[in-house]
């Protein structure tokens, strides 16, 4: 079937990218094995240029992103192959480097380089990236993105944005990712615990129990100055309780969109969600915590792990080191975040309204053992990645209904601007599943509390769902091929993921047709050739 495919490739168009009108901003990395020690655990992981979390992407929102991946893995014990996800970037016109294997990608193979072209096509605000090739960013392949804006309409709250403003959470684990899954698929005949990581980390450093005292990671600021800190949880399972000691955060954008500013004191961040606050330094020139408790099921499965996870907010002119308050003092004070009191700053409203959806999806995910294996399904179906990417079906076959794809595929064809309702029942279990649509944001007109809202919903591109039905909506208006998916990475391993199809034949042709380059093709024929150790 891979060679049919790819005989067609020279009957398909190639597209010139459209003008770039910014800057074109170049980046390389160097994906490799290198050893890290985030919580002074040595280790071997997949890490970019040598450090985790990988380095800072910044570029304003008139840009175009060139970022060359370089694959230079060599460990047997890690995936070789390697992809990036550029999470929460529309890839309008770009589908074809939006990151995920099986969807949009073959894998880039080892020895192997491949540059992900995307303009920003006026988008901005923060994100990040991650490998997308099985379970490899637990490894390490992850770390923030941000897009600015000069005419951020939010511009007069704050007065200082940079790369000292930006903080990640991220879990981290002892034991490369491969043997984990392996484990938590097959072990014991399925039906297995999440692994649990052994350090919670923030701007990669953390400790974990009966480990070395780490250097606390630290954010500076002037007493009178207001800080626009953007909170990326870059993990691969646990959720956090972001609070700082003594100082209310107000909120003015959440996972690249702009709303209407909310002061909380606290709020829940789960894995592939972003935050802006604004942070007013007023408060006694000393030292406070900054304080993310971990939420995650199982978390006493692992002995290694403290799930109370600290950095440190220090005012200049303070001394150096840790706060003198108590840690854990009043760590769970004050008001928390209710997601449905978010309301968009632009265009407020659910796109048609109150009217119902073109399309509504119901999708029903539950955890089982099928095969002596672990398994997440929707509806009844394990997604399984294909050996043929999705968007390569679509370009050189022709694939544009769902009886084009395996039923392991999970495969939904949108129509082009159909208003489409996701109805996704929750599932008990103790876990809050954070569900990622590429390619959208989305409306959440039903969340996990509050009423239906089509006025003004949230809107983002990840929702946690608990143990109850939570709605979104969105305009299937950029076509390509989108994955849905839990961004708890076991869960995704396991089958907890949809593609939807979005106007597969706007994607071959017309004025919103992908740019499709000969790098791109050329992945498949050179991944198909490795030997399974090398993939």
């Amino acid at each position: 079937m891979k060679y049919n495919l790819l005989l067609l490739i020279s009957c398909i168009p190639f597209l010139l990218p459209v003008p770039v009108h910014g800057a074109d901003v170049n980046y390389i990395f160097n994906v490799a094995n290198s050893v890290v020690a985030p919580d002074g655990f040595q280790r071997a992981g997949v890490i970019v240029n040598g450090a985790f979390p990988g380095p800072l992407i910044q570029a304003q929102k008139t840009d175009a992103l060139h970022i060359t991946v370089n694959n230079q893995l060599t460990d047997p014990n890690m995936r070789r192959s390697a992809t990036v996800h550029w999470h929460g970037l529309y890839q309008f016109r770009t589908a074809s480097e939006d990151g995920p294997a099986g969807v949009n990608q073959c894998p880039i193979a080892p020895g192997h380089s491949y540059t992900y072209d995307i303009p920003l096509n006026g988008q901005a605000g923060t994100f990040w990236y991650h490998s997308h090739l099985s379970s490899q960013y637990v490894d390490g392949l992850r770390g923030p993105l941000v897009v600015y804006d000069p005419q951020d309409p939010h511009l007069a709250l704050y007065d200082i944005d940079d790369a000292n403003t930006v903080i990640t959470l991220a879990d981290w684990y002892h034991t490369a990712a491969p043997a984990l899954q392996e484990v938590y698929i097959n072990g014991d005949g399925g039906g297995n615990h999440e692994p649990v990581p052994d350090t919670g980390l923030i701007n990669g450093s953390g400790r974990y129990i009966g480990g070395p005292s780490t250097t606390r990671s630290r954010i500076d600021v002037v007493a009178g100055k207001k800080y626009r800190l953007r909170v990326i949880n870059i993990s691969a399972y646990s959720g956090y309780e972001f609070s700082i000691e003594g100082h209310r955060l107000t909120i003015i954008e959440v996972d690249g969109i702009n709303h209407v500013p909310l002061t909380v004191d606290r709020f829940m961040i789960y894995a592939g969600q972003r935050y802006s606050v604004v942070l007013t330094a007023n408060q006694p020139v000393k030292n406070y915590w900054i304080r993310a408790p971990m939420q995650l099921a199982q978390a006493s499965d692992n002995h290694n792990l403290d799930t109370k996870v600290f950095a440190v907010l220090h005012y200049a002119g303070a001394p150096s080191g840790d706060p003198t308050t108590s840690p854990t003092l009043a760590a769970l004070s004050g008001t928390l975040l209710e997601e449905d009191l978010l309301v968009p700053l632009e265009n407020p409203g659910a796109p048609g309204g109150n009217r119902p959806a073109d399309r509504t999806i119901d999708l029903n995910f539950q955890s089982g053992v099928s095969n002596g294996q672990t398994e997440w399904t929707i509806n009844g179906i394990r997604y399984v990645s294909p050996d043929v990417p999705t968007l390569l079906k679509i370009m050189a076959n022709n694939a544009t209904t769902e009886q084009d794809f395996q039923p392991s595929e999970h495969t939904f064809v949108l129509d082009k601007d159909q208003i489409v309702d996701l109805v996704i029942h929750g599932s008990a279990g103790g876990h809050v599943h954070p569900f990622h649509l590429h390619g959208h944001a989305f409306d959440i007109i039903q969340g996990q509390s509050g009423p239906a809202n089509y006025v003004n919903p949230p809107r983002r591109d990840v929702v946690g769902v608990g143990g109850s039905t939570v709605i979104i909506r969105f305009k299937a208006d950029n076509p390509g091929p989108w994955f849905l998916h839990c961004h708890i990475d076991w869960h995704l391993e396991a089958g907890l993921a949809v593609v939807f199809s979005e106007a597969p034949n706007e994607q071959r042709s017309g004025p919103q047709s992908l740019i499709m380059k000969q790098a791109w093709w050329d992945l498949c024929p050179i991944y198909d050739a490795l030997p399974p150790e090398q993939q």
